[in-house]
């Protein structure tokens, strides 16, 4: 097989895997990662079945593929958007407002992916459960980490617990997140924003370092 044949075959299978990718993210983000299946996936994208099974060679492959596609869909929409926003309460304020646009954008179907399935895995053993543990674990050490240098800046009282504060916003976030899911309302956002707000303010040496999250 000549190089550029195989180079061909190649990206193909890239683009099919991607293509599989991106509606595998968007049914997990409704239905859950036991929902998807080659089969539901070779019919609504007009694949074969063995070519999608070819792809993944498992169901708990293709989770855990669509696992690692959600996390790069992730930084890019919640992430990505702080590079050159300095360290300080502003970046963290951001980064609250950040996660909130990308629920309320629903860039997901199913607002946050990572909480409609992790409330699916969060009793079950298993490498796609180790893997949506270590996402978890990598998102609230990325959010404390954005209050510690907030501390570190002097821009957070020195005596604020920075894990605490880390977690009383992811849980204004993920409120907000199944709340407008729930009610189909834009209201717990705006409930979110407030409430992350005068978190903040209550933490800063300084409550006018803290901007308004719009």
């Amino acid at each position: 097989m000549s190089s550029a044949k195989a180079d061909g075959r190649v990206e193909r299978g890239n683009r099919t895997r991607g293509l599989v990718l991106r509606r595998t993210v968007d049914i997990a983000s409704v239905e859950g990662l036991e929902a998807l299946s080659v089969g539901r996936l070779a019919t609504e994208l007009g694949l074969s079945k063995s070519g999608v099974f070819a792809l993944f060679g498992s169901k708990e492959e293709l989770q855990l593929a669509t696992v690692r596609t959600a996390s790069r869909i992730f930084a890019d929409e919640v992430l990505e958007p702080l590079d050159g926003v300095p360290a300080g309460v502003t970046r963290l304020a951001r980064l609250c407002e950040s996660w909130l646009g990308y629920s309320q954008r629903r860039v997901f179907p199913g607002g946050c992916f990572f909480s409609a399935v992790m409330a699916e895995f969060d009793a079950r053993q298993g490498p796609v459960h180790d893997a949506l543990v270590q996402s978890l674990a990598t998102w609230m050490a990325y959010v404390e980490g954005c209050a510690m240098d907030a501390r570190a800046g002097g821009e957070l009282c020195d005596d604020t617990d920075t894990a605490q504060l880390a977690f009383e916003l992811v849980a204004l976030m993920e409120t907000a997140n199944a709340h407008s899911l729930l009610t189909e309302e834009t209201l717990p956002y705006d409930r979110a924003r407030t409430g992350i707000t005068s978190r903040l303010r209550a933490a800063a040496t300084d409550s006018a370092l803290v901007p308004q999250i719009p």
